[in-house]
Formats: C-alpha cells, sequence, structure tokens
C-alpha cells in the first residue's frame, strides 16, 4: 500500500497551506494545515513551517493508521526536507520516497486549499496554476480591499517590502528583516 502527500497553497499569498495524504489502493484522504503564521516573521526566518509541516504529516499518517510496511511518496517541494528526514529516520528511508504529484491526490489537495481560501472569502482565479504572478497580484489586490484580512497573508518573505501595503504591516517591515 501506499500513501501520497502533497501540498497546496505554498506559494499563494493567502492562508497557510494544505498538506494532503491520499492513500491510493483505498483512496483515503485526509488534510491538515500549517497555520499562515509560521508563513509570518519571525516563524519564517526560522524556517518555522519545515517543522510544522512534519508535525502534521505525522498526525496524519496517524489518522489513517499507517500500516507496518505502507510505502510514503512525498511531493519533491522544499517545504518538506525536514518531514522526509523525520519520515525516513522513524520508518526507514526505504519506505519513503519523493515524487511529483499529480492526478487524484494533486487534485484533491488543492481542491481543500482553494476551499479553505474562499472561506477567508477570496474567490481565487480559475487559472492560478498556469498564471502564478497574475494570482499573486490578483490576491495582493483583494488584500488591498480588504486589510483587515492581511492577518492571513504569508507576510514573511523578505521582498513584501517592496510594496507598501506590507511595509506598513509590522509583521513585514524591512527594519525588522535586517
Amino acid at each position: 500500500m501506499t500513501i501520497i502527500i502533497d501540498d497546496a497553497g505554498s506559494g499563494d499569498l493567502l492562508f497557510g497551506v494544505v498538506i494532503g495524504a491520499y492513500r491510493v489502493e483505498s483512496q483515503e484522504f485526509e488534510y491538515g494545515l500549517v497555520d499562515v503564521r509560521f508563513f509570518q516573521f519571525p516563524n519564517f526566518k526560522r524556517k518555522e513551517y519545515m517543522k510544522q509541516t512534519s508535525k502534521v504529516i505525522f498526525q496524519l499518517l496517524d489518522k489513517l493508521k499507517l500500516k507496518p510496511d505502507e510505502t510514503i511518496l512525498i511531493c519533491r517541494g522544499s517545504i518538506f526536507d525536514r518531514a522526509l528526514e523525520n519520515l525516513k529516520n522513524k520508518i526507514g528511508a526505504t519506505r519513503v520516497g519523493n515524487i511529483k504529484v499529480t492526478g487524484e491526490p494533486q487534485q484533491l489537495v488543492e481542491t481543500a486549499y482553494l476551499d479553505e481560501i474562499r472561506n477567508l472569502g477570496y474567490e481565487p482565479l480559475k487559472e492560478r496554476e498556469e498564471k502564478r504572478a497574475k494570482s499573486f497580484f490578483h490576491m495582493m489586490k483583494w488584500l488591498k480591499k480588504n486589510p483587515s484580512k492581511i492577518k492571513y497573508a504569508k507576510t514573511g518573505w523578505p521582498r513584501l517590502v517592496r510594496y507598501r501595503m506590507f511595509r506598513l504591516n509590522p509583521s513585514t517591515r524591512s527594519d525588522i528583516h535586517r
């Protein structure tokens, strides 16, 4: 049996990240969240999101009741680097590997993320996957119209200080990042 782990939202400006676990043979799916605070200063700079991602994965594997002979295949994204090492140490390197996630597991994780950002009141672009930059600016424009929602933005990225709305936010001020 095989469990596939994927993420959605790590490159988006809004919300945290959805981590999903999909058991191929039974089509069971569970997901958990890496809260947006782990992508804000100072947590982002300390890469706390990587610790939290690992915690979420172990929680998901508990929910799915990981079997002793089950293989875990994880998306190649850097958000999983720590989790990959932790899994190899805990269950053995021969049971853990990296893949490019496609199909049903990817679709389920993406749908969960889209549901979460819709719960904020944001309606994502239909072509968001193909047009990442356009999606980023669409989210930023939405934040300008909804300044109370900036607490749901991944403000830890150092380059965001280029934009006025993020310079005014205490969690992204450029003097904090120096």
